[in-house]
């Protein structure tokens, strides 16, 4: 399957979709759920209904006009439904691609977990509960958790994530996805959903723009434009008998005209496409959002909790350096260490192997024939492991371990004052001390620290500039703790943290006004994902976790949580400043058109005519025009999203009141007098 980032919304195909669809979305049941447009089309096709009539009774009397005005109102309507459909099409595309994985699916149902008696059955015949075998090669029918078996599992078909992963009983590690591929061996898995409610469905729905509720602000927005064009009704309907109160009049055209110039058409044009397409910014990174409150919750974050491991760290402990007893070699220890290493299978004992090649040049000791080597293996009961060469025996592992150790040696053996002074600086600084010694003498100790992960600090740092919390959460302890947070950079830790004190913390920055943004993957988490605002689950994580969160990362990358929030803000920026454009380039358009209106019955208001405009229907035509093709050309910006930079929210609002209300008022003085030439110049109208 295409990842979501590859699909392009401009491919020559999208594009000549998105204009048949936008066509089929004049449909007056289409259009009137966009209040706005509705209305602008009413008023496009009650001047093409006069032109109509007029042309029936032979009169002919500003047809031409009253023609031009029809036909870009016709298009500025046209426009806002290209837009939307431009939005939705891009789901549709990924909609049909993951609809393709579902088709002519088969399962091997089990009766018991014996595995001995298959039936084979369609994929949409499991219900919640059934136990099926899949096998290498063998497509997963449905959502569930692996109950039995362990095997690699390609799910590209979902993440677009070429690795496969393991899958299997318990802990954390035992969800799958309908449509995945099993790769080897076999698994049995309990199916979790029933038909329709799987991960794929509601995957399916969500990436279909069409069918995406709007959210709470997308709705108090839309509220507003809505009452704000039945006051510009109300205000235009009052202009016919003002004028002829004063012995003028105005044709239905120009009241028209002046509606569409007073109601937030830009706005009202492009906001369904812009919450459509931040639903898709989503997607591109690979996130799925359960809810659009989720969305925006994700723009009003301003605390965010983050567990310490395969979060901020990388989630192993790495050797980062060699610290030899005195009147001990430093690359001899290295060579100790990385023998005592051979058989510790650990990721922290294949860092020290690595970090004995990398600062030493020392590779893997080539054992002869006539050596006499025993490999003591590393267990969690023994807490160390080594080699036992030629009669020599060589140990590396926890103090108590080791001190133990040397005891059975030689039982007066002691670690050095030296030695214990390093391991009591280790600890301090929150790594993990491992003692190496030789027999029953010390050699000195290896350093291994929680390594943080490439980016995180700047990552942060992001954080704290877009004015938002970062707390930490491990279960280390408070030393340990607070060491890492200052090398991170998170604004507070909480040490020794157990599930429910997860779960309080949220409830407690909660109750403070906080809007709380939770990451995790564990059963244990899933009550603290539930709690918070925005819980962003990981794929390869639990059920009991995917069902919590309102947003599912594909990916499984516990920093993606710094993107989503960043997302989240972009959608809401979008929105606002746009929304700012639109009620700022109207201000041109009242100075084009109401001088145009009244200037004949009030000539003092031509001091409004600010912009010289060759004439009034000059004037109307041009504003109108304007009207239409900027919602064409701010398409891009609605799609894309307005340029986020992580500021503060006063930096923020500074900073696009000056580009989008400024340039706002701008732009349409410049783009009206440019039009209203070229109509002069063309004679398009008297």
């Amino acid at each position: 399957m295409v990842q979501p980032t590859k699909l392009s919304v401009w491919r020559r195909e999208f594009v000549l979709e998105a204009l048949r669809n936008a066509g089929r979305k004049l449909h007056p049941k289409t259009q009137w759920h966009n209040p706005v447009m509705f209305c602008v089309e009413i008023g496009a096709a009650l001047i093409t209904s006069l032109i109509v009539a007029r042309l029936f009774q032979g009169g002919t009397r500003e047809i031409r006009f009253d023609a031009q005005i029809a036909l870009w109102l016709w298009l500025t309507v046209y426009f806002a439904n290209f837009a939307e459909a431009l939005a939705e099409i891009r789901g549709k595309a990924q909609s049909n691609s993951l609809k393709s994985l579902r088709k002519n699916l088969m399962a091997k149902r089990l009766s018991s977990r014996d595995r001995k008696s298959v039936s084979t059955v369609s994929a949409a015949d499991l219900k919640k509960g059934d136990l099926v075998l899949i096998e290498a090669g063998d497509l997963i029918p449905g959502d569930g958790e692996v109950i039995e078996g362990v095997s690699l599992v390609d799910e590209s078909a979902v993440t677009g994530e070429s690795a496969p992963v393991i899958r299997e009983s318990g802990g954390d590690r035992s969800a799958v996805t309908g449509g995945t591929r099993v790769l080897s061996d076999w698994i049995v898995v309990r199916i979790s959903a029933n038909p329709g409610e799987t991960f794929l469905d509601k995957m399916i729905s969500l990436v279909e723009g069409a069918i995406r509720s709007k959210t709470p602000n997308e709705i108090a927005l839309s509220i507003l434009l809505i009452s704000l064009t039945i006051i510009f009704v109300f205000a235009t309907a009052t202009i016919e008998p003002f004028l002829r109160f004063y012995g003028g009049t105005s044709s239905v055209t120009q009241l028209v005209s002046l509606f569409v110039a007073l109601a937030p058409t830009t706005i009202g044009a492009l906001l369904s496409a812009i919450g459509i397409a931040g639903m898709n910014r989503l997607l591109q990174i690979n996130v799925l959002a359960f809810s659009g409150r989720a969305v925006e919750a994700a723009g009003d974050v301003d605390t965010v909790l983050l567990d310490k491991t395969g979060t901020i760290t990388l989630g192993n402990r790495q050797a980062v350096e060699f610290i030899a007893s005195p009147g001990r070699d430093e690359r001899r220890l290295a060579e100790a260490s990385q023998l005592a290493s051979l058989s510790d299978q650990t990721p922290e004992g294949r860092s020290i192997v690595v970090l004995a090649k990398k600062k030493f040049g020392i590779r893997e000791h080539q054992f002869g024939t006539k050596e006499k080597v025993e490999f003591i293996p590393f267990t969690a009961q023994s807490r160390l492991s080594g080699v036992n060469m030629n009669g020599t025996k060589i140990r590396k592992g926890a103090m108590d371990a080791i001190r133990a150790f040397i005891k059975t040696i030689n039982p007066e053996a002691e670690i050095d004052r030296q030695t214990l002074a390093s391991l009591d600086r280790i600890a301090r600084a929150g790594g993990t001390p491992l003692v190496v010694v030789e027999n029953d003498q010390t050699l000195g100790v290896i350093h291994l620290k929680d390594v943080l992960k490439g980016g995180i600090s700047e990552r942060l740092k992001r954080l704290r500039t877009m004015g938002i919390k970062s707390v930490m959460i491990t279960g280390d302890n408070p030393v340990t703790a607070a060491s890492i947070a200052a090398e991170a950079g998170v604004a507070d830790f909480v040490s020794e943290a157990k599930p429910e004190d997860k779960l309080s913390l949220i409830r407690r920055y909660q109750s403070e006004g906080h809007m709380v943004a939770m990451i995790g993957d564990g059963t244990n988490d899933a009550p603290a994902i539930a709690q918070a605002d925005v819980g962003l689950a990981m794929n390869t994580g639990t059920s009991a976790a995917r069902e919590a969160g309102n947003m599912l990362d594909l990916d499984s990358n516990p920093t993606k949580l710094i993107e989503v929030v960043e997302v989240g803000k972009q959608i809401l920026i979008t929105r606002g400043t746009l929304t700012t454009f639109s009620i700022a380039n109207d201000i041109a358009k009242y100075f084009a058109i109401l001088p145009a209106l009244f200037v004949p019955f009030f000539p003092s208001l031509q001091v409004l005519n600010i912009m010289k405009l060759a004439s009034p229907q000059s004037a109307i035509l041009s504003a109108i025009i304007f009207n239409a093709v900027i919602i064409p050309s701010l398409i891009p910006i609605a799609l894309r999203g307005a340029k986020y930079v992580p500021k503060s929210a006063t930096a923020l609002l500074r900073r696009n009141l000056f580009i989008y209300g400024l340039g706002g008022i701008v732009l349409p003085f410049i783009g009206i007098k440019i039009i209203d030439l070229i109509v002069h110049l063309l004679r398009l109208v008297q």
